[in-house]
């Protein structure tokens, strides 16, 4: 296939309207792209019309929902009554007392160095400080002791429904 005066104008005039150039050797026939590409860059055609792109944007960050205002109705009497003290909270809301780590029979307290697989590895203090040690004690079926278990692995909570969500009905498939 040779390059002909005509070829070459029409190769010029696709090339400038933005035309790819697998179009362009598809339009042409009997020529690849490559071949294309070749003709262009000898004949040195770099003024070409860009096909419309989409700006690209930086992609837009969630915002935070805030929480939706619960209206709970209460009684006249209720209204009045003193605002719940945090102290009433359950026992699983609240922080354990901080457990001192065990001592071992020789003195320390356990390390990293001498930690056993029936011990409870809590951590307790910086990992950094020199004084940071494990708990120790005695596991109860797993990697902690019954205190550091319960706040370790706290049971899942009820899933309670809300009242200012309308309740979705699914139709039966059949």
């Amino acid at each position: 296939m040779s390059w002909t005066d005509e070829r070459v104008e029409q190769l010029k005039k696709l090339w400038t309207e933005g035309h790819s150039a697998s179009q362009i050797a598809t339009q042409l026939g009997g020529v690849t792209r490559n071949a294309v590409i070749g003709k262009v860059h000898r004949l040195g055609l770099s003024g070409r019309a860009t096909p419309s792109r989409p700006v690209k944007r930086p992609p837009r960050l969630a915002r935070p929902k805030p929480a939706p205002q619960r209206v709970v109705h209460k009684a006249p009497e209720e209204q009045t009554a003193a605002p719940q003290q945090p102290s009433s909270l359950p026992a699983v809301a609240r922080a354990p007392e901080p457990l001192e780590p065990a001592k071992l029979a020789n003195g320390d307290f356990a390390s990293v160095l001498n930690i056993r697989e029936t011990m409870c590895k809590w951590p307790i203090g910086d990992p950094m400080d020199k004084d940071f040690a494990f708990c120790g004690r005695a596991a109860s079926g797993g990697p902690y002791c019954a205190e550091h278990a319960k706040v370790a692995f706290q049971p899942k909570k009820q899933r309670t429904r809300r009242e200012d969500q309308p309740q979705t009905w699914r139709r039966a498939a059949g």
